[in-house]
């Protein structure tokens, strides 16, 4: 599926830098799950991206999108994705979905993709670039990230690309029984929390130290 996919849109351009992305980035950082790798090698993320931000795309860190809004550093994206062991049937929910990047490397790894954002006008443009790259198992609504969205659940996975102070408690009864969440949380000093079942209790774990623009409650 990948490969038939680089193909599809090499005509984007900035292989190599995606190929450096990984070489450089990723795999340094110790990522080594082959579809997660291959995903992030398909997807041009440099599309994702205003065209005045675009040079750095593949710059080693978050990158503005707008609307006071980011894509995540792609290390950190790999590194929720290993931490969740996606599987190919999985029902994913991503808060703070943004330009649509995770969204779009998400549909490469997962059966079903639902992204929420609370910037309408960051909704147009991902459903755009979605769209142009005809993909086709993800979805993107407006909606406030700290209620999840409930028409689709149960998830197996619902991970979180912008901090909220505390963790929505709503989130949980959205998941399976073994499903996991994956979330920044704090205002200044942020940590990445994910959550699972053990016997019967939800349980967190600390991932690292991270940093991501706050979850907003309502689009001002």
């Amino acid at each position: 599926m990948h490969n038939k996919n680089i193909n599809k849109y090499i005509s984007y351009g900035k292989y190599v830098e995606r190929k450096g992305m990984i070489e450089n980035q990723l795999k340094n950082y110790g990522i080594e799950d082959k579809n997660i790798l291959d995903a992030f090698l398909t997807i041009p993320r440099h599309i994702f991206i205003p065209k005045e931000n675009r040079q750095n795309a593949y710059w080693d860190g978050p990158q503005f999108i707008g609307y006071g809004q980011t894509i995540s550093q792609p290390y950190i994206i790999a590194l929720m994705f290993e931490e969740v062991d996606l599987n190919s049937q999985f029902n994913v929910l991503e808060i703070g979905s943004g330009s649509g990047y995770v969204c779009a490397l998400l549909s490469l790894l997962v059966k079903n993709v639902t992204g929420i954002e609370i910037e309408k006008r960051l909704i147009e443009r991902s459903i755009t670039t979605l769209e142009e790259l005809e993909i086709k198992n993800v979805s993107i609504y407006n909606a406030n990230g700290y209620n999840g969205f409930p028409n689709n659940a149960p998830y197996d996975v619902i991970m979180l690309s912008a901090a909220p102070n505390t963790v929505p408690n709503k989130l949980f009864t959205q998941l399976k029984p073994d499903g996991k969440l994956i979330l920044p949380v704090g205002k200044i000093f942020q940590e990445l929390l994910i959550f699972e079942k053990k016997n019967g209790k939800w349980v967190s774990r600390k991932v690292t130290d991270v940093r991501f623009v706050p979850l907003r409650r309502e689009n001002k």
